[in-house]
């Protein structure tokens, strides 16, 4: 179940993976994808579940500026985009360009999973 897109992963997907992490990963993406018929329904499956654990606002820091996540949304192009924001400012995100912050917020393993499909 691999996913063409390009770019930079988030920190959870940088460096090396044990073999029960994967495997716990690949669960999570199996149990998201059961029912789905290619990528896009892969895709769409995955987002629902960060959409439904998923815990916001939370703050990161981005190019050395603290930001606020404050939504998480499926873009008609098919990406994950995080919607950030800094006083008045908003800007988009892609999902798999976001590090995570420490200590993780809830459904933060959802995006892991995400990430580890997109591979």
């Amino acid at each position: 179940m691999s996913n063409p897109q390009d770019g930079a992963r988030t920190s959870a997907s940088v460096g090396a993976m044990d073999a029960s992490s994967k495997a716990r990963l690949e669960a999570m993406i199996d149990e998201a994808t059961v029912d789905a018929y290619g990528e896009d329904e892969q895709l769409t499956g995955l987002y629902t579940m960060i959409e439904e654990t998923r815990a916001v606002p939370f703050n990161r820091t981005v190019l050395g500026i603290e930001v606020t996540v404050r939504g998480v949304y499926l873009t008609e192009d098919g990406r994950i985009i995080a919607l950030c924001s800094r006083g008045d400012i908003r800007q988009q995100i892609g999902i798999l360009d976001l590090p995570l912050p420490t200590p993780r917020p809830t459904g933060a393993e959802w995006i892991e999973a995400y990430c580890h499909w997109a591979g």
